[in-house]
């Protein structure tokens, strides 16, 4: 039996995500330090024109502040080196974060129906050209907040949580300029409302893409980017591999895959056991991403002494 542990380049890696937790927290400060003035902007506008949807944009602001605020947090503290309580580190912490922003998005999502619920029944009159102005400035905002996040919400589901909240916010903010037309050139107030129902659709699309997420990363499903089969049908094709079991693929974190299997070969030397290890984890590394394998090699024992299933 031989057990091999795929740390190639650890250094290197280590240090490659350091840079780049680095880079995602001055994103991510930006961002929050714009989303914070249009939320102030928008509080006020919205209690100036009366435009329950402008307030439910501003809500929406919120929750995005404490979305971006969250994932600062989770960005900083998952740098901290492993423990030897905490093996793996804090990576994990920006998965939790991901899933307490999609629960605040569930409940800011229930109070804006409630309360456009009670405006369809009753409309109350909206300045709307004020309503107008702000909504463009806090869409205007929002595209620049999205570019900010845009490049590294495909490779982390922390940041990837944030800019969902501001691509709400920002459809929201093209919804509530809609309203704003209409209501100028119709008189028709009906539409606060009913913008204000279109921004909670938004936000509860987003509070399920992100709490479905994070949950399969929390119950160690397999990566959504990888299929299980494809891993497994790719190492059996390694010369002197007979077949694969107990395979085991995770996330850690969202750049942060990991693997275990164990690996039945023909009874092989130490020599050939230690070519189809480094196949095996080359494979991993270059095809899938996975640069933390575990993998454990069997065979039925032999009588030679230079066989690799011998033990020492």
């Amino acid at each position: 039996m031989i057990e091999a542990h795929e740390h190639n380049h650890v250094g290197h890696e280590h240090a490659h995500n350091h840079q780049n937790a680095i880079d995602i927290e001055r994103r991510l400060w930006w961002a929050l330090a714009i989303t914070i003035g249009i939320f102030i902007l928008e509080v006020v506008g919205g209690f100036l024109s009366n435009s329950l949807a402008l307030k439910s944009d501003a809500g929406h602001l919120f929750g995005d502040v404490l979305a971006l605020g969250l994932s600062l947090f989770a960005t900083r503290i998952s740098r901290r080196p492993p423990t030897s309580k905490r093996t793996y580190g804090y990576n994990r912490v920006e998965v939790l974060a991901a899933v307490i922003n999609g629960a605040t998005l569930f409940v800011l999502a229930g109070f804006i129906f409630y309360e456009a619920y009670w405006r369809f029944q009753k409309p109350e009159p909206v300045r709307s050209t004020l309503m107008l102005v702000i909504a463009v400035v806090g869409l205007a905002a929002n595209l620049f907040v999205m570019k900010r996040l845009h490049d590294a919400a495909g490779e982390n589901l922390n940041v990837r949580a944030a800019f969902l909240h501001v691509l709400g916010d920002m459809l929201g903010s093209v919804g509530v300029v809609a309203g704003g037309l209409i209501m100028i050139f119709t008189g028709n107030y009906l539409a606060d409302p009913i913008i204000s129902f279109f921004v909670g659709a938004i936000i509860l699309w987003g509070a399920v893409s992100v709490i479905r997420e994070g949950a399969h990363i929390l119950l160690e499903g397999v990566p959504r980017s990888i299929k299980y089969g494809d891993v497994k049908e790719s190492m059996e094709k390694i010369e002197g591999v007979i077949s694969v079991h107990d395979l085991h693929i995770w996330t850690i974190s969202s750049s942060n895959l990991a693997l275990s299997a164990h690996i039945n070969v023909v009874n092989q030397s130490t020599h050939e056991s230690r070519r189809i290890l480094q196949e095996a984890t080359e494979l991993l590394r270059m095809r899938y991403n996975i640069h933390h394998a575990t993998l454990q090699l069997e065979c039925e024992c032999c009588t030679d002494t230079d066989c690799g299933c011998m033990s020492p």
